[in-house]
């Protein structure tokens, strides 16, 4: 049975049917004083508890979820479409926590393996205290683009090739580039643009996650004079004035999975997922 929590209805749904399981009506409440209760009134002997940790409450949710089907399923798998934390994977000052290692062990309490979706920092996956597998969704992103003239797949640096080269190679033709991007702060990149030429060809341009959407808005302003550009992420979090940043960069179209449900959520995580399952 599939568990959803309640910021991953959509690809909870998506799985569920994927699957051909049933998805239980989860019941949520909030307290006078704030605190989040969760219901899961039944589950089979396996529950998928299915739930982005997109916020410091959905974590909670997560637990709470995970503790709910135990008391009834023999064995519970977690899929984390989107792992929050997940980029503090070290510390980066004195004194500071190891943010993702935190989240990860405490997710492992309640939970007999784990499925995260295309987690930014792949060594995430050794913190979490039972058996953690990566789920690659970058493929089902070129289901969306349109037809494309001379496509060039373009990450905003070295480290998300792979996803590009993905997307590429599911598309089915197309050249792949990146640029060398050094950050600056939480919302600030410095982009030395690509030697690939743009003008006059569709470009699409390729990551894990858009947060702040400075980082693609700043690789589009290195582009020369091209045909159409497009944006696609795995997690689209848009967080803040995200997606206007980037209509103000000239972007065409932005197209994301369902791991964090958004309007740009124009394709599902889903089927990557079940084949793990």
């Amino acid at each position: 049975m599939i568990v959803p929590g309640s910021a991953s209805q959509e690809v909870a749904a998506a799985l569920a049917a994927e699957l051909d399981e049933p998805l239980a009506p989860v019941e949520y409440e909030r307290f006078a004083d704030g605190e989040q209760l969760v219901r899961v009134p039944e589950t089979d002997d396996r529950a998928v508890v299915v739930a982005s940790t997109v916020s410091d409450r959905a974590h909670v949710e997560l637990l709470q979820l995970q503790d709910a089907a135990r008391q009834q399923a023999d064995e519970v798998v977690t899929v984390v479409p989107y792992m929050g934390y997940g980029r503090q994977d070290q510390a980066f000052e004195a004194g500071e926590p190891v943010s993702a290692r935190a989240v990860a062990r405490a997710i492992s309490t309640g939970t007999d393996r784990v499925l995260t979706v295309n987690p930014h920092e792949p060594a995430v996956r050794d913190f979490f205290d039972v058996p953690c597998e990566p789920v690659d969704a970058a493929g089902r992103l070129a289901d969306p683009l349109p037809a494309l003239s001379e496509p060039l797949f373009l990450s905003p640096d070295a480290g998300a090739v792979g996803i590009a080269e993905t997307v590429r190679d599911a598309h089915g033709a197309g050249e792949v580039d990146y640029f060398e991007k050094h950050r600056l702060s939480d919302t600030e990149v410095e982009i030395q643009p690509s030697d690939a030429a743009t003008a006059d060809r569709d470009v699409v341009l390729v990551d894990d996650i858009v947060a702040t959407g400075s980082t693609m808005s700043t690789a589009i302003s290195q582009l020369e004079a091209p045909a159409r550009v497009f944006v696609t992420c795995v997690h689209p979090l848009l967080a803040a004035d995200a997606r206007t940043k980037l209509a103000n960069a000239g972007v065409d179209a932005v197209y994301g999975t369902d791991t964090v449900e958004r309007a740009v959520s124009a394709v599902s995580a889903a089927p990557a997922i079940a084949e793990r399952l």
